[in-house]
Formats: structure tokens, C-alpha cells, sequence
């Protein structure tokens, strides 16, 4: 891998930022000086490996991606949040609103899941704790194809559960940070 200062810098700035953090406020949590920061941003330093991990956890992001300046997911697919999927599952329950749950492609659609997933998705739609076990269960489907799922927005958007807990596990496993 070649390390790009520049877009290095340039991610580091934008996902600081989408984090809500000033440059300060992230020297001090890294226990770094500003202008280390500062530095990192502009591409003229490239953050030492010391500090790399602690940097990834308080940015919500992998080592990968940093080094690697965004490009990517850092070893991942792509990055899948809890309210995309919860909207994904919500959408499945609309499209047999809109199309009649007896439509040939809501049939196909809900099939297909039932008979991959073994399962039975329509539980979901009319009861909230199932629905969150089905955002669980597809999460854990996203996970096995190789995407990001941030352990603190499961934790935050997830009520606790045994299912929770055993989807949180499931990403340590997968070294999933």
C-alpha cells in the first residue's frame, strides 16, 4: 500500500468533523499536541503507528481506512448503519403496502429471503422485538458478505438482548472494531 499523506490528511480532517471534534479536542483524547493534528490534516505528517488504533476508535473507522485515506472501507465492502438496515426492513413491509402482500414480487422478494434466510421476514412487520431481531439477523448476513457495522451504533440504536449481544460478539469475531 502507498501511503498518500495528502488524502490521508484529507480523510482524517473530514471524519474528525463528521465526529463533532476540533482539532484540540482530538490532540487531547490522543494525547498529541494540536499542531500534530494539524499537521496530519494538511498531509505533512502521517500520524505515528503509536497512536494509529487510538486514532481509528475515536475517528469510528479502521486503521485501513485511515492509512489508506478513505479509499475503500478498509478491508470492508462497504458501511452498513443500523438505520439503514432497520429502513431496508421497513421498506420490504411498504412494498407489500403498495403492491398487495399477495403481488407476485413482493411474493418473490419475500420467498427468497424466507428460503435463504430459513425464516419468516413478515413476523417482523407487526412486532417490534422481532424487528430488531431481523435487523440483528440481517446485519449478521452483512457482516458474513465482508461490510462495516460499527459496534458503537449497534450498541446505541439496538435495545440490549441476547441477540444484540451475540451480533456485537459475532463482530469482535470478524475483528470488527
Amino acid at each position: 500500500m502507498n501511503l498518500n499523506a495528502k488524502l490521508m490528511g484529507s480523510f482524517l480532517q473530514t471524519e474528525r468533523k463528521k465526529m463533532g471534534l476540533t482539532q484540540s479536542e482530538l490532540s487531547e483524547k490522543l494525547h498529541v499536541s494540536p499542531q500534530a493534528v494539524s499537521n496530519w490534516e494538511r498531509g505533512e505528517t502521517i500520524p505515528d503507528v503509536s497512536v494509529l488504533l487510538d486514532l481509528a476508535n475515536e475517528l469510528h473507522c479502521s486503521v485501513d481506512a485511515i492509512l489508506s485515506g478513505g479509499a475503500g472501507c478498509g478491508g470492508f465492502r462497504r458501511h452498513i448503519t443500523v438505520a439503514q438496515m432497520q429502513e431496508a426492513l421497513s421498506a420490504l413491509d411498504r412494498i407489500g403496502e403498495l403492491l398487495g402482500r399477495d403481488h407476485m414480487i413482493y411474493q418473490c422478494i419475500i420467498d427468497a429471503l424466507n428460503t435463504r434466510m430459513n425464516t419468516a421476514v413478515e413476523a417482523s412487520f407487526s412486532d417490534p422485538h422481532v424487528f430488531d431481531v431481523f435487523t440483528i439477523e440481517f446485519l449478521l448476513a452483512c457482516i458474513d458478505n465482508g461490510d462495516y457495522v460499527d459496534p458503537k451504533d449497534v450498541e446505541a440504536h439496538l435495545p440490549p438482548s441476547r441477540a444484540r449481544d451475540y451480533l456485537l460478539k459475532t463482530m469482535q469475531e470478524h475483528g470488527i472494531r
